[in-house]
């Protein structure tokens, strides 16, 4: 069964088997963070990343799990800021494991256990909420090298393979 939940204004990347969903205001960095990434993925830091899809994207429910697409006109377009549009090899679709928050009014040093998931079409995904102008990267990499992003009920794996 497959519910669609729309298009979104945010960004995603693959990173290891799972999809980081990156959302915010206008120039809040989710093409910055989305960059960062799949250079992390470059550079060793985590296994593998590679780009969604950047500014639009389409989220599903499907069986359970939140699919992320990017959206047509879009699909392979990344901004680099003082470049313009550039083209990025993408993957045509993921399973979101990931949702961050930049820019986010209720970021919290230490965030309540309800704080770090979020619910989007019905599927629950966890959640990191970063502050304004706070260093979105190293936060990411510490939660998907920690144990509090579990694999879900259907994966034996760890969802990012970092």
């Amino acid at each position: 069964m497959t519910t669609m939940s729309g298009t979104v204004h945010a960004s995603a990347v693959l990173v290891g088997a799972r999809a980081v969903l990156i959302r915010g205001p206008a120039a809040s960095g989710k093409s910055r963070l989305a960059l960062d990434l799949i250079e992390a993925g470059r550079c060793g830091i985590v296994r593998f990343a590679r780009l969604v899809g950047d500014d639009r994207v389409h989220l599903a429910a499907a069986n359970g799990r939140l699919l992320v697409r990017p959206a047509a006109a879009l699909a392979g377009l990344i901004e680099v800021r003082g470049l313009g549009i550039v083209r990025c090899p993408h993957e045509p679709c993921a399973v979101v494991g990931l949702a961050i928050d930049l820019a986010a009014a209720d970021a919290q040093r230490l965030p309540q256990p309800q704080a770090r998931q979020t619910e989007l079409a019905g599927i629950f995904i966890p959640r990191l909420a970063v502050a304004s102008n706070a260093a979105a990267l190293p936060m990411v990499l510490a939660l998907l090298r920690s144990d509090g992003i579990a694999a879900s009920a259907h994966d034996d794996v760890s969802p990012f393979g970092a």
